[in-house]
């Protein structure tokens, strides 16, 4: 599986907070942070748009970094992603992303 392919499933290199920050494009970040500041109705500035991938080396979101539930679950189970856990089919966690992203799901069964 890709690197790239984040504990979720979703593609990483789809991102808008990576492709600004790999591009360093200061536009994207500002666009970026006001969107996630409203659809989350919290306060995202865009320095907090900074990340290289979730399962990679390298900064992170915060949220990513350490908010995110499904990361800290598949990192304490040591899992490469949801991909490989028995209980994804199950889980409802994951499944917030999964029941409505098909590429997602693709992404980890396949």
């Amino acid at each position: 599986m890709r690197d790239m392919i984040a504990y979720c499933g979703l593609d990483c290199e789809k991102c808008d907070a990576y492709l600004a920050t790999i591009h360093d494009d200061q536009t994207l970040r500002e666009k970026t942070a006001k969107l996630w500041a409203e659809l989350n109705n919290a306060p995202i500035m865009p320095e907090h748009i900074n990340c290289e991938g979730c399962r990679v080396n390298g900064i992170k979101t915060v949220y990513c970094d350490s908010l995110c539930r499904i990361r800290q679950c598949a990192l304490k189970k040591g899992m490469t992603t949801c991909g490989d856990c028995t209980e994804m089919e199950k889980c409802q966690t994951v499944g917030t992303i999964t029941s409505n992203n098909s590429a997602a799901l693709k992404n980890l069964k396949g």
